[in-house]
């Protein structure tokens, strides 16, 4: 197995685990919150689910590797989306409201854009670099 392959096996896994562990905090925080739900802690299994369970699984079966510095830009947009998601769930199951539930959302998303231009950098990079042969 190459480096590359071991790395992206190991972030979707990551990803598994953290949409297993929000989908499980989700729906124990639910049940002691007296009744009081929020849109945002039910579902915040879904932010890894769905951008890194499911892009790292296609990379996977279609063999592409991305950069270190694309993934972990992208894990970091992830983090940042999951964790404000789960900040503005309990602020609303509490009956409250605070001005820093704007910073993830906007953090979340110039991280993974920042990770999407780190990869099509890096892949722009790797084509113009010609493979060395072996005689």
């Amino acid at each position: 197995m190459y480096t590359s392959d071991i790395s992206l096996k190991r972030n979707l896994l990551g990803n598994i685990a953290g949409t297993a562990f929000l989908a499980l905090f989700g729906a124990v925080y639910e049940l002691f919150s007296h009744e009081v739900y929020s849109y945002f802690m039910i579902y915040a299994f879904a932010i890894p689910f769905i951008l890194g369970v499911m892009p790292y699984a296609l990379l996977l079966i279609f063999g592409r590797y991305p950069g270190r510095a694309a993934v972990n830009l992208w894990n970091s947009g992830i983090a940042a989306l999951s964790v404000g998601c789960v900040f503005r769930g309990v602020l609303e199951i509490y009956g409250t409201t605070n001005s820093l539930c704007v910073v993830y959302p906007i953090a979340g998303c110039v991280l993974l854009t920042a990770g999407l231009i780190a990869q099509i950098v890096g892949s722009k990079k790797a084509k113009k670099t010609k493979p060395s042969i072996l005689l």
